[in-house]
C-alpha cells in the first residue's frame, strides 16, 4: 500500500508533463520514420495499455470510476492511428516492419496470408458490426435519457435533502455525480464514433498496404509476383492484426463500460452470482449435453466433461438452496407483540429526533410537489439560506412530512419533536392582507382569517380575484408563502435551542479557515464548545446575529480568562456588537427611536437586581411588574402606531434581567444599553415609562 500510494503520488505529481509528451510524441510518430526497434516497443506498449483499459472496465463497479475513459479511448485510436501509418512506411519502404509485425504475420496465421486476410476481415467485421455499433447505440440512448432523466434526479435530491434524508454535503455530491454522468455518457456516444472510423480506417490501410506493396515490389523488381504478392499480404496483415487486436480490447472495454449499470461489485462477481443463482438452468444444460454425446459424430469426452462440470455446479448451487431452505424454516416464528424485542437495534432508530418538522395535512400535500406546481420545498431552501445571512447559523434539514391526525389543511411546525406552532391554509386561495375594508373583501369574496405568522388581519380570496384585490392595496402572497413566512418567524423564535455543539464545532472549524489564531486561543484552552455554544444561544435568543463570528470569538478571548459566566460574556459580546445591534432597530431616517425608562424607576430597578440560580432578576413584587409591563406594552403600541419598532434604551445593569421579565408578556420588545449603540447614530426617545412607586418594590432578605 505504502508503494502503491508512492507510485501513485510521483506519477501524479508529473502525469500533465507525461501526458504532453506522450501526446506530442503521437504527432512526431505521424511525420518522422521510427526504426524497427522502436516500432516493436510502440506495437507492444499499444497492446499491453489496451489489455490494461480492457480488464480495468471488468473491475469498476460504476462507469463513473472510469469517466476519464472517453479522452483516453481518442489518444489510443490516435496512438493506434499513428502506428499504421509508421508501419505503413516501413513496410513500403524497406519491406519488413519489425519482429512484433512478422510473428504476426508468421506465426499467429501459420504463414498462410490468405488466412491472415480472413482474420483480419472477421476481427474488422466483429469490432465494426457488433461490438462498436452497440456500443455506440447504448452510448447514445444512454445519453439521451440520462439528460432527460436530470430534472427529475435533481427534485429528488432537493426533497431528500428538505426531508433530513440526507446532508447539505452529500446533496452537493449527488449533484455532481448526475452531472458527472450526463457529461460522461454525453462524451462516450460521440467516443465511439472514434472507434467505428477507426474500424473503417483499419480496412482501408490494409488494402492500401497490399495494392501499394505490390506495386512497389514489381517495381523494384523484388521477386515473381507470388513472391511479392505473399510478403507484403502477410506483412500487411500481421500489422493490422497487431493493431486490431488492442482495438478489438478497446472496443470490447467501451461496450462493457456504456452497458454497465452501478453495483458494488465488478462484473466477474456479477456475472457468477447471477447466472449460477438457480441451479435448474445448470442441470437442464448438463442433460442437453449428455443428449447430444448420444449422437453418433459429436466429441463424446468434451461433451461429458462440460456436462459433468455443469451437473457438479447445479449440484452445488442446489445444496446452497436447501441449506437457505432450512435456515429459514429454523428461524423462530415472531413472537407475539406484548413481548419486548431482542436487543436494542430494534428500537433505536425510534430515537432519533428530527431538529425541524413540518407536518402537513393531506390538503396541504401539493404544496410540495413540484410536478402540481408545489413550490414550498423550493422556498425552505431559500429560508436556510436567510437564515445563514440573517442569524449566521446553518440550519439543518427540514423533514417534511404527512400527518393524518393534523386537519385537512392544517400545518404544525416541530422543534427537537414538540410542537411549537400550527395553522392553517386554504391551498386553493391567496392571502390578502393591508387595508381592512369589509366591503371590499365582501366583493372579492374574502374569508376572513389571521396570518398565523404575526397574527395580523387577513382574507383568503380567490386566486382568479389577485389583480382585483392588488388594486385595492392589499398584499396578496401563496398559500406556500405564508407557510415558508410562519416556519421562518418560529426558526428565528427558536434559533437558540436549533444551535447544538456540534454545529458550534462546525462554525469554529469553518472560522478556523480565516482566523486560526483566535479559534485556537478560546478553544479548548479558555472555553469548552459547550461554554462558547451558551454564549451564543444568550445573543440569539433576542435575535442576535452571530454571523460576525470572528468578533465574537475575540470578545470572549479577551475576557473569558476573567469570567466564564454566560450571562456576563454575553453581555460583553453584545457591547463589541453595538454596530450589528443598532442596525437591527433604526429607521429608514437612520435614528434610533427608542423609549426610556423613567430615571428613578431605572434606579429603583437597579436596586431590585438579584443573583439567582437562573441569572439575575428583578426581585419585584407582582403588582409592580405587572404594571410594569402594562405601561411597556402601552408606549410599544404607540411606537408601533408611529412605525417604529419598540426599542427599550435602559442602563447594561439592568437590561438583562429587564429583558428576562418582559420576554414571555412582549417578546417583540427589543431591549438595548447605552454601550450597545453603535456611535455615530442619532438616537430620540419618543416615549417614557413611568410606573407609580406605589406598586412598591421588594426589598431583598
Amino acid at each position: 500500500m505504502a508503494l502503491h500510494s508512492r507510485i501513485g503520488g510521483r506519477l501524479g505529481k508529473y502525469s500533465d508533463l507525461i501526458m504532453a509528451i506522450a501526446v506530442l510524441g503521437v504527432v512526431v510518430m505521424l511525420i518522422v520514420p521510427l526504426p524497427e526497434w522502436l516500432l516493436d516497443t510502440c506495437l507492444v506498449v499499444n497492446l499491453a495499455g489496451a489489455a490494461l483499459i480492457f480488464l480495468t472496465t471488468l473491475y469498476v463497479q460504476e462507469p463513473l470510476q472510469f469517466s476519464v475513459f472517453p479522452s483516453l479511448l481518442l489518444i489510443a485510436t490516435l496512438f493506434r492511428l499513428s502506428l499504421n501509418i509508421a508501419a505503413t512506411k516501413l513496410i513500403l519502404g524497406s519491406g519488413s516492419a519489425g519482429r512484433v509485425i512478422e510473428a504476426f504475420g508468421n506465426f499467429v496465421v501459420g504463414g498462410d496470408y490468405v488466412v491472415g486476410v480472413v482474420a483480419f476481415l472477421i476481427l474488422v467485421i466483429v469490432q465494426f458490426v457488433v461490438i462498436t455499433n452497440g456500443a455506440g447505440r447504448v452510448a447514445e440512448v444512454a445519453a439521451r435519457f440520462t439528460l432527460d432523466a436530470m430534472p427529475g434526479k435533481q427534485m429528488a435530491i432537493d426533497a431528500d435533502l428538505n426531508a433530513g434524508l440526507i446532508t447539505e454535503e452529500q446533496a452537493k455530491e449527488r449533484r455532481k455525480a448526475i452531472e458527472e454522468e450526463a457529461d460522461f455518457y454525453g462524451a462516450m456516444d460521440g467516443a465511439s464514433k472514434f472507434v467505428r472510423g477507426d474500424a473503417i480506417a483499419a480496412v482501408l490501410i490494409i488494402i492500401i498496404n497490399i495494392v501499394g506493396g505490390f506495386l512497389i515490389g514489381l517495381r523494384n523488381g523484388q521477386g515473381d509476383v507470388m513472391t511479392i504478392l505473399r510478403t507484403y499480404t502477410l506483412l500487411t496483415v500481421g500489422e493490422g492484426l497487431v493493431a486490431q487486436i488492442p482495438a478489438l480490447f478497446i472496443s470490447t472495454a467501451a461496450g462493457i463500460l456504456v452497458t454497465r449499470t452501478a453495483t458494488q461489485t465488478h462484473i466477474g462477481q456479477d456475472l457468477f452470482s447471477q447466472l449460477f443463482s438457480r441451479a435448474r438452468p445448470a442441470w437442464i444444460v448438463a442433460g442437453m449435453l449428455v443428449t447430444m454425446a448420444l449422437v453418433p459424430g459429436f466429441p463424446i469426452i468434451q461433451l461429458l466433461l462440460l456436462a459433468a462440470a455443469l451437473g457438479g455446479i447445479g449440484y452445488v448451487v442446489t445444496q446452497g438452496e436447501r441449506a437457505r431452505t432450512r435456515r429459514v424454516e429454523t428461524t423462530p416464528k415472531r413472537q407475539p407483540a406484548t413481548e419486548a424485542p431482542k436487543g436494542p437495534e430494534a428500537v433505536l432508530p425510534l430515537l432519533t429526533v428530527d431538529t425541524i418538522e413540518l407536518e402537513l395535512g393531506l390538503g396541504l400535500l401539493g404544496l410540495v410537489d413540484a410536478a402540481a406546481g408545489g413550490d414550498l420545498v423550493e422556498r425552505i431552501n431559500l429560508i436556510r439560506r436567510q437564515t445563514a445571512l440573517e442569524l449566521g447559523i446553518v440550519l439543518p434539514s427540514v423533514r417534511i412530512r404527512d400527518n393524518l391526525q393534523l386537519k385537512n389543511e392544517q400545518y404544525a411546525i416541530k422543534i427537537k419533536g414538540e410542537t411549537v406552532a400550527t395553522g392553517e391554509v386554504r391551498p386553493q386561495y391567496l392571502l390578502a392582507m393591508g387595508a381592512d375594508d369589509l366591503q371590499q373583501m365582501e366583493s372579492l369574496g374574502g374569508i376572513p382569517t389571521r396570518e398565523p405568522a404575526f397574527g395580523l388581519s387577513a382574507y383568503w380570496i380567490p386566486a382568479s380575484r389577485r389583480d382585483a384585490a392588488e388594486m385595492m392595496g392589499y398584499t396578496v402572497v401563496e398559500p406556500s408563502a405564508v407557510v415558508a413566512t410562519h416556519l421562518t418567524e418560529v426558526i428565528k423564535q427558536h434559533a437558540a435551542d436549533i444551535l447544538t455543539r456540534q454545529d458550534v464545532q462546525t462554525l469554529l472549524e469553518h472560522t478556523k479557515q480565516q482566523n486560526a489564531a483566535v479559534v485556537q486561543e478560546l478553544v479548548p484552552d479558555l472555553m469548552t464548545v459547550g461554554e462558547v455554544q451558551k454564549v451564543l444561544q444568550h445573543l440569539l435568543r433576542e435575535r442576535i446575529p452571530i454571523r460576525d463570528l470572528g468578533t465574537i470569538l475575540e470578545t470572549l478571548a479577551d475576557y473569558a480568562p476573567r469570567t466564564k459566566d454566560p450571562d456576563q460574556l454575553g453581555e460583553l459580546v453584545r457591547a463589541a456588537l453595538a454596530r450589528t445591534i443598532t442596525r437591527q432597530y433604526l429607521s429608514n431616517n437612520g435614528t434610533l427611536y427608542v423609549m426610556t425608562l423613567e430615571p428613578s424607576l431605572e434606579g429603583r430597578l437597579r436596586e431590585s437586581v438579584q443573583p439567582t440560580a437562573s441569572g439575575l432578576q428583578l426581585a419585584i413584587d407582582t403588582a409592580f411588574a405587572s404594571a410594569l409591563l402594562r405601561e411597556i406594552g402601552a408606549q410599544a403600541e404607540q411606537m408601533a402606531a408611529m412605525g417604529y419598532v419598540p426599542v427599550i434604551l435602559c442602563s447594561s445593569q439592568i437590561r438583562l434581567p429587564l429583558r428576562r421579565l418582559i420576554e414571555r408578556s412582549l417578546p417583540s420588545v427589543a431591549c438595548i444599553a447605552y454601550n450597545e449603540v453603535a456611535s455615530g447614530v442619532p438616537v430620540e426617545a419618543v416615549a417614557v415609562v413611568s410606573v407609580p412607586m406605589f406598586a412598591g418594590v421588594s426589598q431583598a432578605a
